[in-house]
């Protein structure tokens, strides 16, 4: 992104607070008609994609937009305004029946190219070429062969499909997600970002685990999962926390590439902590009618179990290097941490709102005006003009990225829906899983990870759910387990190589290989996967059933996984040779996933295995036999 100063970064930042403005008051106050508030959600922000995004990567932030950059911006206007300004007309027309007229003709191509740009710039190339290639197939199907063949669609049925369309394309029902559930929580997230909460989450992460072995890797995790549930962009978690955690794991001893991974794990499992959920949980609400209030109960143990095996892996790690705590001067007071807790006044008014079934996006709008008033509680955390004029102009900046990303995937979805891809697509792993629901949780796992890859995670959600959560249903999954299967998968995509975007951000700042730190991540993040696959088997994780069946799979999965960090990470109660790692890597998981067989029993054996690490340590490490036969001939 540049750095714009002086005048054009002045009228820049008036513009995106404008955008973030027109956010707040629709929120507050009431929506425009559907298709006049989308218009004006990209009217607003699909320009800032130019000014504020180079046309190639690489180029200075101090890079000044160009000629043609101004040009394309300008452009962007015209296909929002005229969607406005002929909202009626549009939505009382016969869709797929009346002809297009010569302007929307133009306004549809210009709309459809324009946000090819645009997300190539400002999203992720990724993307960019996802849609191209749904666009391309479009023009091309009926010479596809099999599943891929349909009927020729003609140059103007396409414009139609992308731009005239209310429930589908540019300014369908998943931009219509992104202007009225995703954009307030965005400026929400600048709000917190910037009124000291990053600084209240770290201190208090740093009081409760930094004098503990390993502490600032401890500090990470925490800080990460109470920022990241706020943020809703793995990326922005990693600089917003691991500018500071990361150097600190690396002074302390850990490998560059370890503390990247942890940073990048931790960042990206703030999206599946409740209750923000970096305004997942509202997306999913949306598109499933379930309520709120019940995903983010839902969704609390799976994201505990997530955590839990990072926080225990650093743990081993900091024993397996025979690493200390922070010191003692570097631990906050609670002095300090009481000072800036009136800041979680705007969180758990957002919180109570939402428990008691107020609108999402009205809850964040007096979240908002709370976040102002807390901060005039203490001197040093008071919220002036200056102030909120850089929250306002960060939310509409973060916002435009949201945006095109939705608008990108909504005209995606569109490629898939007209032709009955999506169709063809469960068919075709329907078919080959056999009905199998492991097998068919594999391929779907393996598909919205590749979609994921380099693509934010509200948009993989809902290109994932598109696709796959109709076909878990059908194999008798119920909607919100299905749900969060797919979800689960389109966020740890930013944390599997090769793609791990997060891992990247996060070896950017600890001068690493992104590869190295990718592979850490992955090892860190596989409690997700295997929560992700206990979701499809047992809603015991989602806090349904009988007590002692939630008791007995919490504690089956925190053990199995327990053991298999201890396999990943080479310690217990002392460092594990390579046989035994293997051995507890993989069978700590296997334990979890061995659902036809009872919690208790597997409980069990995880309970057995480690006893006799913790009573005989020596007997797993490198050359602990020989070790143990020369003690007894001591004695």
């Amino acid at each position: 992104m540049r750095n714009l100063t002086g005048a054009t970064g002045l009228a820049i930042a008036a513009w995106a607070v404008v955008a973030s403005l027109f956010q707040l008051y629709t929120s507050g106050f009431g929506f425009f008609e559907p298709r006049e508030q989308r218009s004006i959600h990209l009217l607003l922000l699909m320009p800032l994609a130019f000014v504020l995004f180079p046309a190639r990567p690489g180029r200075s932030p101090d890079d000044r937009p160009s000629l043609p950059d101004w040009g394309l911006a300008f452009l962007c206007l015209l296909p929002n305004v005229y969607s406005y300004w002929h909202a009626n007309r549009l939505n009382l027309r016969f869709e797929n029946v009346d002809p297009l007229l010569p302007g929307e003709w133009v306004m549809g191509a210009l709309a459809t190219l324009l946000i090819l740009e645009a997300l190539r710039r400002a999203v992720t190339p990724v993307l960019a070429g996802l849609l191209a290639v749904g666009i391309t197939y479009l023009f091309l199907t009926e010479y596809m062969p099999g599943i891929l063949n349909y009927r020729n669609m003609s140059t103007e049925e396409i414009i139609e499909t992308m731009y005239l369309l209310n429930g589908m394309g540019i300014y369908g029902s998943i931009t219509g997600i992104s202007a009225t559930m995703v954009a307030i929580f965005i400026v929400f997230g600048a709000f917190i970002e910037h009124s000291g909460v990053g600084r209240l989450f770290h201190n208090l992460g740093t009081k409760v685990a930094g004098g503990h072995s390993g502490g600032p890797a401890k500090v990470e995790v925490i800080s990460s999962a109470l920022f990241g549930t706020i943020s809703g962009s793995s990326t922005a978690n990693v600089f917003a926390t691991g500018s500071f955690t990361i150097p600190a794991m690396i002074q302390l001893g850990y490998k560059r590439h370890f503390a990247a991974g942890v940073e990048a794990a931790s960042s990206v499992g703030g999206q599946i902590m409740p209750p923000v959920m970096g305004a997942g949980a509202f997306v999913m609400a949306e598109i499933t009618n379930i309520p709120y209030s019940d995903i983010i109960v839902a969704a609390l143990l799976g994201s505990i179990c997530y955590f839990f095996m990072i926080l225990v892996s650093v743990h081993f790690e900091a024993k397996r290097l025979g690493l200390r705590g922070c010191d003692p001067s570097e631990i906050p007071l609670w002095r300090v941490i009481v000072d800036d807790l009136h800041l979680l006044i705007p969180v758990f008014l957002l919180i109570g709102m939402l428990m008691i079934d107020y609108s999402p996006h009205f809850s964040a709008f007096w979240a908002i005006v709370a976040c102002v008033g807390a901060s005039w509680l203490r001197k040093h955390t008071r919220i002036y003009p200056a102030t909120l004029w850089k929250m306002l102009a960060t939310g509409g900046r973060n916002m435009a990225i949201v945006a095109l990303a939705c608008a990108g995937a909504g005209m995606f979805v569109a490629c898939l829906t007209v032709t009955g891809l999506v169709i063809s697509i469960s068919t075709v792993i329907t078919s080959l899983s056999g009905g199998n629901l492991l097998i068919a949780g594999g391929l779907l796992m393996v598909t919205t990870i590749i979609l994921g890859m380099g693509v934010p995670t509200t948009a993989a959600y809902i290109i994932g759910a598109s696709i796959g959560a109709k076909i878990l249903m059908d194999l008798g999954v119920p909607m919100l387990q299905a749900h969060l299967f797919v979800f689960y998968f389109s966020i740890l995509a930013d944390a599997t190589p090769p793609v791990s975007v997060a891992s990247y951000a996060a070896a950017s700042i600890a001068k690493c290989d992104p590869m190295k730190a990718g592979f850490v991540a992955f090892r860190l993040a596989i409690a997700g996967f295997v929560v992700g696959f206990s979701y499809l088997y047992t809603p015991a994780l989602l806090l349904q059933g009988p007590p002692d069946g939630v008791i007995s799979q919490m504690a089956l999965v925190l053990g199995g996984l327990t053991l298999a960090a201890a396999g990943f990470f080479g310690y217990f109660r002392d460092r594990l040779a390579v046989a035994p790692r293997v051995v507890l890597g993989v069978g700590g998981i296997v334990l979890v996933l061995l659902e036809q067989y009872d919690d208790w029993y597997r409980l069990a054996i995880v309970a057995v295995v480690m006893a006799c690490l913790w009573v005989w340590p020596a007997l797993a490490a490198p050359g602990g036999l020989r070790r143990e036969a020369q003690a007894g001939a001591r004695e």
